[in-house]
């Protein structure tokens, strides 16, 4: 729970539970397994985002309290019975048990906490750089213990008379982006549509929980679990379900920004790589890749150094579709897998360097057009968490959160789009935050976190 010190006073902390009239009345409580695309994130910090809204311009000064507020609750309330894991816990069923489950219960909740902050709304919604931890107060916590975990928990900050925000924080051991933004988009629908109750969700956003559909012949799942625990030295007694404090520690001076790349700048981009590539060799050119190549060449510049020195680039792929046989596109869970390539500093840092990320990223997306995905993901995967997690502080680690196919800019829950959206834990894991651009020109928004003198060269970098 966010702090009630300096510009955030905390209004109530309440326990929001699945609309309880189609509660599952036939088990006192009932669990989900985790698969290894669960567990390959057992110990990741948890994912925090921020939706910024600002008010309607002809809106009153009550109806936040009067009208917003309400409707978000009862919707939540209702959503959630769509998506019953997100109010249970993460917890291990016995104390010899080999795996940790998803209980739920009747008696589960979700965290809602609801504040009001005195702060800047539109600086802090803005895209010019600010104090990382500016943003914090508006994230809520998940509760944890060495027993259990809570794998949702949400704010909703009211900027009096300017907008508000809506603060999502999510367990990553239970769900990926792809499964954060189906319970999203269900609650803004459901929110716009609740006097329609009781409301079927559109077939894309109705959650498939069936985790049989996920083959693992070789025991991946117990085998990940165990990696996290040896990496994060939880006591063997104990096997604490906290995430490690050593893991995602937020610098004093970090910063954040949010840089646009224009659909125009995109196809310059487009053609800058395509003259430094051999035409006889087919290429994947997503927005995904040349943001990602163009960013990673800017924050190699920015962190300087030797040319020799080793980068590691790595990304996470919706697995879904790609699987054989494929698993239902709205699969509620995880369903991403690794990719990571080394590669030196030098590279990256020439003028040839956007060509040269872009090539190699195009290389790895275009191996998984070759199926096999899992074959060697035993080694493949545990070499990558491994460099993750052992090498954060040495080497330089460039990851991607986010996706501009989650069309985040979309979610209207009945008082307009957002006017910003944050995912705030790339302050603590360093990751790129991607995102469509918010006027649906078919450009890119990036978000960073970085230490204040690397953001001053890398928003010079940016400057087209």
């Amino acid at each position: 729970m966010a702090s009630s010190d300096g510009l955030v006073r905390i209004v109530e902390v309440i326990e929001v539970a699945p609309y309880s009239n189609q509660f599952p009345t036939s088990a006192a409580e009932f669990t989900f397994p985790l698969t290894f695309f669960d567990t390959y994130w057992f110990k990741l910090s948890p994912v925090e985002r921020l939706f910024f809204y600002p008010l309607p311009a002809d809106s009153n000064p009550t109806l936040f309290n009067s009208v917003i507020l309400p409707k978000l609750k009862k919707s939540l309330s209702l959503t959630l019975l769509h998506f019953l894991p997100l109010a249970g816990n993460l917890i291990w069923p016995s104390p010899d048990a080999a795996k940790a489950v998803i209980r739920c219960t009747p008696n589960n909740a979700v965290s809602l906490t609801v504040a009001e902050s005195n702060g800047d709304f539109n600086r802090l919604s803005g895209n010019e750089i600010i104090n990382a931890i500016e943003l914090h107060p508006l994230v809520p916590q998940l509760k944890a213990s060495h027993d259990a975990v809570a794998i949702t928990a949400i704010q909703i900050t009211l900027f009096p008379n300017k907008g508000f925000c809506i603060g999502l924080t999510t367990h990553h051991t239970v769900l990926d982006g792809k499964s954060v933004m189906m319970f999203i988009k269900s609650w803004a629908h459901i929110c716009t549509n609740q006097e329609n109750y009781p409301l079927q969700l559109p077939s894309d956003l109705a959650p498939f929980f069936d985790r049989s559909v996920i083959k693992d012949p070789f025991g991946l799942d117990v085998l990940f679990l165990n990696q996290w625990l040896a990496l994060t030295a939880s006591d063997p007694k104990t096997r604490s379900l906290k995430v490690s404090q050593n893991l995602g520690r937020v610098s004093p001076n970090l910063v954040r920004a949010t840089f646009l790349l224009s659909r125009d700048i995109i196809n310059k981009l487009i053609e800058l790589v395509l003259s430094k590539w051999d035409k006889k060799k087919p290429i994947h050119l997503s927005t995904f890749v040349l943001a990602f190549a163009y960013t990673a060449t800017c924050l190699v510049k920015a962190r300087g150094g030797e040319s020799e020195r080793a980068v590691f680039m790595a990304f996470a792929s919706d697995y879904r579709t790609r699987l054989d046989p494929p698993v239902p596109e709205n699969y509620f869970g995880n369903c991403l897998g690794p990719h990571g390539q080394f590669v030196k500093a030098g590279d990256l840092m020439d003028e040839n360097g956007v060509a040269f990320g872009a090539h190699m990223l195009s290389d790895e997306i275009k191996g998984l057009e070759k199926g096999g995905l899992l074959d060697g993901a035993k080694n493949k995967w545990s070499a990558i968490l491994d460099t993750i997690v052992k090498e954060s502080g040495s080497m330089q680690i460039i990851t991607v959160a986010g996706s501009p196919r989650f069309h985040v800019y979309g979610l209207n829950f009945g008082w307009g789009k957002p006017r910003k959206v944050e995912i705030v834990s790339v302050d603590r894991t360093g990751a790129i935050s991607l995102a469509e651009s918010r006027d649906g020109s078919g450009g890119v928004e990036i978000g960073l976190a970085l230490e204040k003198h690397e953001m001053e060269i890398v928003a010079s970098l940016f400057k087209f």
